[in-house]
């Protein structure tokens, strides 16, 4: 939901607003910049998501099962549905790893949801002057997520093809022996374009449904609850999606390092 309530003063421009609410709390200087607020979110909300799957596993029974071993039992076949559709190699890690990057980013994205003043004005009380709870709205949340999923694509690839039989992808396909410095050039391209585009297409997404959010807030009170109400509707929608996109594209990046293209050389 669309928050604000706070009444802004003659002297709290729009852009000043606008912006404090996008400034994250860091320490740090240059490269070894931290952002605290991502780093307590994403942690928070990872134990929470832990928490719920572990007590989900602890109440599973034979007889009728209760709501919360009704979620997890209901996430865990639609991931594995996923994962038998979609990969071809042994799917003992695949599974829980695409679960966590669906519930964890579904979790991120859920934070948008929450009144953009509340834990700002919370965290200001207690004298911390920046505080943003949207983890996916961060680039470097997003993309430590799509590190993670390239590190997999590499070892999915010598898992699937041999280490020679990577090798020799990146030298001969697709171009064959002849022209191996264009086949070097291509496969180096397309590996990386895979976690930066998963990175770039959640920040991009959640960054805009924030700052929407934010500029809803700075309407007049009796104006906010429509609008307010009716993106938030619409980005419950945005925060679901964005979280099967990244996990569906995890599953077919990681199946398609799998694969091999002997045929093609």
């Amino acid at each position: 939901m669309a928050a604000g309530g706070e009444s802004h003063g003659a002297t709290d421009s729009a852009s000043y607003y606008v912006s404090h609410h996008l400034t994250h709390l860091q320490v740090g200087e240059g490269f070894w910049t931290w952002n605290v607020d991502t780093l307590f979110w994403s942690t928070l909300l990872g134990v929470l998501m832990c928490t719920f799957m572990y007590f989900g596993a602890r109440k599973a029974t034979a007889d009728v099962p209760g709501g919360v071993q009704n979620t997890v039992e209901m996430l865990m076949d639609f991931i594995g549905g996923l994962v038998k559709e979609s990969f071809p190699g042994p799917t003992k890690f695949v599974p829980p790893f695409a679960l966590t990057i669906f519930v964890w980013t579904f979790l991120w994205n859920c934070m948008d949801l929450i009144p953009v003043d509340l834990f700002p004005d919370l965290a200001k009380s207690v004298g911390i002057e920046y505080q943003r709870v949207v983890p996916a709205a961060d680039m470097n949340a997003t993309f430590s997520i799509s590190l993670s999923v390239f590190i997999l694509i590499i070892v999915y690839s010598i898992m699937g093809k041999g280490a020679v039989g990577y090798a020799k992808e990146w030298l001969f396909h697709p171009f064959g022996k002849w022209l191996v410095p264009f086949n070097l050039i291509i496969n180096f391209v397309e590996t990386l374009a895979k976690p930066v585009s998963l990175s770039l297409r959640l920040f991009g997404n959640l960054y805009a449904g924030e700052l929407i959010f934010i500029l809803i807030a700075l309407l007049p009170w009796g104006v906010q609850f429509v609008p307010g109400f009716a993106w938030a509707v619409f980005h419950i929608l945005v925060v679901t999606l964005q979280a099967f996109i990244i996990t569906v594209l995890s599953i077919v990046y990681l199946s398609m390092a799998y694969e091999s293209h002997d045929d093609d050389h």
